[in-house]
């Protein structure tokens, strides 16, 4: 498959350009309006169940989540923005217990990794995000809190009283609905942000030196994986039946590279100003197993898979291809090769339809409501 890699193109400003920029942004401004207060409504129409039949309330919370996230698919697909997707085959944890690490290079990462968590299977109905705060009052940000997705505050001064929180997060929130995956950006900011930093921290400590990644932290990894461990929820089995099979037995590690190393930004996805291209995904799925328990073999493992990302996104922005990495602990089954991820107009259609109907509903039965009363 020939990979579109013209995103590097200047842009060029016409009149139908920036028509096309307005009239895109008015539909995403209009898409929120309809989608979010929808989901809103809708999930406290079903609070009820959230008591009566918890298991019945998350599953319509996940559909509805799903369903959202894949507006924020259309607005990519729409602009021209695909996602490929090489490397490993992750199908087996599908359906199971897994930490999904991902490189952080621009705002345009959640809508790729929402892109490309819409086809496999029910993890994106049961994921759960560690996510910046700021995250939390942007528009979405109701949407997040209600799924039950963590903000991390970032900084020193914060840290422990972070991990503390997210462990806490973990075990009232994450094992009481059923969630089977974490994504995780180790990080914990992007790229022209913390590359400096990184590299500063790196020559003072013997560290490597990295251009296309940052060193990552391993703080929050740790945190997930201690929290749900094997042996962890054992100990805790006694007071909760049922929660010991629910440790992690999965890591994903997802590298996104994007054409020439000019990433997209999720105004570019909003607006459609940039030419047309494809965001590669290169996946690896490591069993628990070969993670290093101890903070410091985690530290030394994770720098080893981000020296390997970097070696990756090397050779992707010279070739506009992934390499295929040497395995290094995980199952190395390959995918049959590059692929591009595909929906049909159909879903996306009828995912519109239901949130305007929804919207149409509700506020019928808001003004009926407002006319008896006043």
């Amino acid at each position: 498959m020939e990979l579109n890699r013209k995103t590097s193109d200047p842009v060029q400003w016409t009149p139908y350009l920036i028509g096309k920029c307005i009239i895109r942004a008015l539909y995403v401004l209009i898409n929120n309006l309809y989608c979010i207060p929808a989901y809103v409504v809708w999930m406290f129409c079903f609070s009820p169940l959230r008591f009566i039949r918890p298991d019945l309330y998350w599953y319509i919370e996940g559909v509805l989540f799903k369903w959202l996230l894949a507006m924020v698919t259309c607005w990519m697909t729409t602009a021209g923005y695909r996602v490929v997707e090489v490397g490993e085959n992750v199908s087996p944890a599908y359906n199971e217990e897994a930490l999904v690490i991902v490189n952080h290079q621009s705002t345009a990462d959640v809508p790729t990794m929402m892109h490309a968590l819409q086809h496999k299977g029910k993890a994106v109905r049961h994921m759960m995000w560690i996510q910046d705060l700021i995250f939390k009052y942007t528009n979405f940000g109701v949407v997040s809190a209600s799924h039950g997705d963590f903000f991390i505050l970032q900084g020193k001064e914060h840290r422990n009283t972070m991990l503390d929180k997210l462990q806490e997060h973990i075990e009232k929130t994450y094992l009481t609905r059923d969630r089977k995956w974490i994504l995780l950006f180790p990080e914990g900011g992007f790229l022209r942000k913390r590359r400096q930093g990184s590299q500063i921290f790196g020559q003072k400590n013997n560290f490597p030196i990295l251009e296309h990644v940052t060193l990552p932290r391993v703080g929050a990894m740790k945190t997930v994986l201690t929290t749900l461990s094997k042996e962890t929820l054992k100990k805790k089995s006694t007071q909760t039946p049922g929660q010991a099979s629910k440790h992690v037995k999965w890591v994903i590690d997802i590298t996104i590279g994007y054409p020439d190393a000019k990433p997209l930004d999720l105004q570019t996805v909003i607006a459609g100003q940039r030419p047309t291209c494809d965001v590669t995904l290169y996946y690896r799925l490591f069993p628990i197993s070969v993670i290093p328990t101890d903070t410091e073999g985690l530290t030394q493992w994770m720098y080893r898979r981000f020296e390997e990302k970097e070696q990756l996104l090397d050779t992707f922005y010279i070739t506009g291809m992934f390499p295929d990495l040497p395995n290094t602990g995980s199952i190395g089954k390959r995918l049959p090769g590059p692929k591009r991820i595909e929906f049909s107009p159909l879903y996306f259609l009828s995912i519109h339809v239901f949130f305007i109907l929804s919207t149409f509903i509700q506020w019928a039965v808001f003004l009926g409501i407002w006319r008896s009363l006043f």
